[in-house]
């Protein structure tokens, strides 16, 4: 079980990374009006989006596993809290999906600072998952 606890922490810290990082290089984006470096950026955003998904396959796999094969938290309140973050990070991740495709057809109408703020919402994603495991409140 430790192995599959241990897998599950890497892979929901890389998740995390990329949906720290992807919104930053829409604030990029959306600043940039030279054509070569908005090639670049949707490159390295396609990759990224790309990569993460596979990453958050692979935490949310892990979590099911300790969740429904160790029974880790079943009935208690604190991880119906936790899988409502969850779902709530996945709905972040799939509109960052709509915002990078808006971005392909040159249909960005959101400004850079809209995108530094919605860059810090992962962080409440992130503080609320974490202090639910750790601290089980109920």
């Amino acid at each position: 079980m430790l192995w599959v606890k241990t897998f599950h922490i890497v892979f929901v810290a890389s998740w995390f990374a990329g949906l720290f990082y992807l919104p930053r290089i829409f604030v990029n984006l959306a600043m940039e009006s030279d054509q070569a470096a908005l090639t670049r950026l949707l490159t390295m955003a396609r990759k990224l989006y790309r990569f993460m998904t596979m990453i958050a396959v692979l935490a949310l796999a892990f979590g099911l596993w300790l969740w429904l094969g160790y029974g880790i938290g079943q009935g208690q309140g604190w991880l119906h809290a936790k899988l409502g973050v969850v779902v709530l990070l996945i709905a972040y991740h799939a509109y960052c999906r709509r915002l990078l495709t808006a971005f392909e057809r040159g249909e960005n109408r959101r400004s850079d600072r809209w995108y530094r703020i919605f860059n810090e919402l992962p962080v409440f994603g992130l503080i609320a998952a974490v202090a639910l495991v750790v601290v089980k409140p109920f």
